[in-house]
């Protein structure tokens, strides 16, 4: 925490720059692919849709996967996939497997 900041402020900056960055990845950086963020970041979109139905469970709010999704890809899964996933290059499997073996 930054100490010219009280606690609350300091939720809100959190909150806003989790916000730049889900907005981000929905609008500016749709064309990554979140393989590609899994092996440079160790993360993607799905994990940061985890992340926040995790938040809301530990608040004691409902929320289920799909809704978790749809709230950091701006829209349904089911939507946003065939419009800008591709599939796996054989590469990025690879990558993929190699990261996993050196973060585990």
């Amino acid at each position: 925490m930054n100490p010219q900041t009280d606690p609350q402020t300091t939720t809100e900056l959190e909150a806003a720059a989790f916000r730049r960055l889900r907005d981000h990845l929905m609008r500016e950086r749709a064309d990554v692919q979140n393989i590609d963020l899994m092996i440079l970041a160790g993360f993607c979109r799905n994990c940061l849709a985890d992340w926040y139905r995790d938040a809301a469970a530990e608040r004691g709010i409902a929320l289920d996967k799909d809704a978790a999704r749809e709230a950091i890809y701006g829209m349904p899964f089911a939507q946003w996939k065939p419009q800008h996933q591709k599939d796996a290059t054989p590469e990025q499997l690879a990558a993929f497997e190699a990261a996993q073996k050196r973060h585990a």
